[in-house]
C-alpha cells in the first residue's frame, strides 16, 4: 500500500505572534482603564473615559511607536530582531511600508511620538486638574492625530494601495481598520466634547453680560 502524500501545511492566520501582538494591546488598554479610574476618581464619567484613552495613546506612543521610530532611524525593522520588531513585522503584513523605513511613514511616527505624546501627557494633566487650555490642548492632540492618520495611507491610496494587504480579514479589519480607526473615531468624538464644552462656556458668558447690562 502506497503511502498518502501529506495534506500541504497552512500556517494559522492567528500565529503566535499575532495572538500575542493583539493580547498586548489588550494589556495595554487595561493598564489606562485601570490608571484612569484611579487618578481620575473625582472625575465626571465622560472625562474618566477620555483619561482612558490619552493614557492609552500615550501608553502606545511610547512603549510601540516609539521603538519603531528607533528601529526605523538606525536600520528597518525588516533587519530589526527582538520582541519589538516581531510585533511590528507582524503588522507589516498588512502594510509593507512599516518594514522599510518608508520617509512619510517615519517622518509622521516621530512626530507623534515627541508632539502627540506630549500633547496627551498634558491634556491629562489637564483634566485631572481643569485647567483651563484643557480644550485648546484636546483641540490641537485631535487635529494632529486625524492629520496623520490622514497623510499615513493617502499617499498609498493614490498610488494604488501598492503596499497595504487586504486578502484576511486580520489584515483589513484588525490591523488596518481597527486600529487606524480607532485613533479616527475617538479624535472626531473628542473634538465634538470640545465643540459643545466650548459652546456652552460661550453662551454662559453672554448670559453673564446680559445679567450685568439689565
Amino acid at each position: 500500500m502506497e503511502d498518502q502524500p501529506l495534506p500541504p501545511q497552512v500556517s494559522p492566520l492567528l500565529s503566535q505572534v499575532s495572538l500575542l501582538s493583539l493580547l498586548a494591546c489588550g494589556v495595554q488598554a487595561a493598564v489606562a482603564f485601570l490608571l484612569a479610574w484611579r487618578w481620575g476618581v473625582n472625575c465626571s464619567a465622560a472625562d474618566r473615559w477620555t483619561l482612558v484613552w490619552l493614557i492609552y495613546d500615550a501608553i502606545v506612543h511610547l512603549t510601540l511607536e516609539g521603538p519603531f521610530v528607533y528601529m526605523s532611524l538606525v536600520g528597518t525593522v525588516e533587519t530589526s530582531e527582538g520582541m519589538l520588531a516581531e510585533l511590528w513585522k507582524e503588522y507589516g503584513k498588512a502594510d509593507r511600508r512599516w518594514l522599510v523605513s518608508d520617509p512619510t511613514i517615519v517622518s509622521l511616527e516621530l512626530l507623534t511620538v515627541v508632539l502627540d505624546t506630549f500633547l496627551a501627557l498634558l491634556l491629562i494633566r489637564a483634566v485631572l486638574r481643569d485647567k483651563y487650555y484643557r480644550h485648546f490642548v484636546q483641540i490641537s492632540l485631535c487635529v494632529c492625530e486625524l492629520y496623520g492618520g490622514w497623510m499615513t495611507f493617502c499617499p498609498d491610496w493614490l498610488l494604488g494601495s501598492p503596499n497595504l494587504n487586504t486578502s484576511s480579514w486580520l489584515y483589513l479589519w484588525i490591523y488596518l481598520v481597527f486600529f487606524n480607526g480607532i485613533w479616527v473615531v475617538v479624535p472626531v468624538l473628542l473634538l465634538i466634547q470640545s465643540w459643545t464644552a466650548l459652546r456652552g462656556l460661550h453662551a454662559d458668558q453672554q448670559a453673564a453680560a446680559h445679567r450685568k447690562h439689565t
